[in-house]
């Protein structure tokens, strides 16, 4: 006979009110949730840490432009 019935659940939120009153179980509600908030945030910083990295070594190491290839088509044009 575990907790699977309602009464269970019931008679364990009236005893659970009686020890801590309803005042601090609305203060640890809303802790929760800044917790939760928190670690959204911190989550969603990491990811544009991880884009900003991504970017910044962009910036620093560019791709090879196509210079030879342009100076190829020069001196075929100077040639001719």
């Amino acid at each position: 006979m575990g907790l699977d019935s309602i009464w269970h659940w019931l008679i364990l939120l009236v005893v659970i009110l009686l020890i801590f009153g309803t005042g601090k179980l609305t203060r640890v509600g809303s802790d929760l949730g800044n917790a939760v908030r928190g670690f959204k945030k911190a989550m969603q910083g990491d990811e544009d840490e991880e884009k900003r990295k991504a970017q910044e070594k962009l910036q620093a190491d560019p791709p090879p432009s196509n210079t030879q290839s342009t100076q190829n088509q020069r001196d075929s044009n100077e040639s001719k």
